[in-house]
C-alpha cells in the first residue's frame, strides 16, 4: 500500500481530475481526492492523493512541496490520521 498525501494550498478551482494529472507526474497515483464544502460544492483549497508506493509518495513531495501550482504555493506532506473531533458542550 503507497502513502496518502495531504496537498494543502490549493487554487479553489482544482478539482479531482486536475489532482490526479499533476501527481501522475511523480509515479502512479491510486487516487486523487478535493475536499470541497458540502453546503456549496465549493473546494476547501486542500485534498489528498495516495501514490502507490513509498518511493512515488517522496518524490510528489520533492516535486511539490513549497512550488507554485497555478499561482498558489502547495504544502505538500504526509497526511496524519484523522483525530477524533470531540464536540463541546451546547449552550443556550
Amino acid at each position: 500500500m503507497g502513502k496518502r498525501l495531504y496537498v494543502g494550498g490549493l487554487p479553489y478551482s482544482t478539482n479531482d481530475d486536475a489532482l490526479f494529472e499533476a501527481f501522475s507526474k511523480a509515479g502512479k497515483v491510486e487516487s486523487a481526492k478535493v475536499i470541497v464544502d458540502k453546503m456549496s460544492g465549493r473546494s476547501k483549497g486542500f485534498g489528498f492523493v495516495e501514490m502507490s508506493t513509498d518511493d512515488e509518495a517522496q518524490a510528489a513531495i520533492e516535486m511539490y512541496d513549497g512550488k507554485d501550482f497555478d499561482g498558489r504555493k502547495l504544502t505538500v506532506n504526509v497526511a496524519r490520521p484523522m483525530e477524533e473531533r470531540t464536540s463541546a458542550p451546547r449552550r443556550f
